[in-house]
């Protein structure tokens, strides 16, 4: 039984321990049917090691670029 659902000692019945309502969640999918996949965000710990090395190879030159143009500039 969960933490929320016991009544404190000697309290009227409708008083919980917590002072929330816990309201059920809503489905949004039809009974009988699995829920769909969970939308995976990008993120830079599910890359690859090669695609991690392409991408900060490709800022180093992009600020070394920057470098560059400003000193000739």
């Amino acid at each position: 039984m969960l933490h929320y659902n016991m009544l404190e000692p000697g309290a009227p019945s409708h008083r919980f321990l917590m002072p929330t309502h816990v309201h059920p969640h809503h489905h949004h999918h039809h009974p009988g049917q699995g829920h769909p996949p969970a939308a995976v965000s990008p993120s830079i710990l599910r890359m690859s090691i090669l695609e991690r090395l392409a991408i900060a190879a490709a800022l180093i030159a992009l600020l070394w670029g920057a470098v560059v143009w400003a000193m000739m500039g």
